[in-house]
């Protein structure tokens, strides 16, 4: 069920930045890990960042590591990903979960958006 609504999607130029924002719909999500995975056009969805429930943990792909920043407000309970140096390759349908992670590892998804697209030109 969609319980997660995502925006900020858009289309820069590779170099450029965005910042991706994730807002519960319906409900909070105080005690859920929450993360954003991508789904590029005819590749699987890969994993992409999470962060823990209390905001102290982060975890991120090696494919953006030291470029893209999530981050989580508790009080309010939206995340963001804030994404630097985007490159072609970062183009993809971005999507924000609420779940668990198991030690830097992603572990289940109990909620999700549906998703919002980013493209980057080079």
């Amino acid at each position: 069920q969609v319980q997660l609504v995502e925006s900020g999607g858009g289309l820069v130029q590779a170099g450029g930045s965005l910042r991706l924002s994730c807002a519960p719909s319906g409900r909070t999500f105080s005690a859920y890990a929450m993360g954003w995975s991508r789904q590029a056009p005819g590749k699987e969805r890969e994993f992409v960042a999470a962060i823990s429930w209390s905001g102290s943990s982060t975890y991120y792909a090696d494919s953006v590591k030291g470029r893209f920043t999530i981050s989580r407000d508790n009080a309010k309970n939206p995340v963001y990903l804030q994404m630097n140096s985007l490159k072609p390759e970062d183009t993809a349908v971005y999507y924000c979960a609420a779940g668990r992670t198991y030690g830097s590892s992603w572990a289940r998804t109990d909620y999700w958006g549906q998703g919002t697209q980013v493209t980057v030109s080079s």
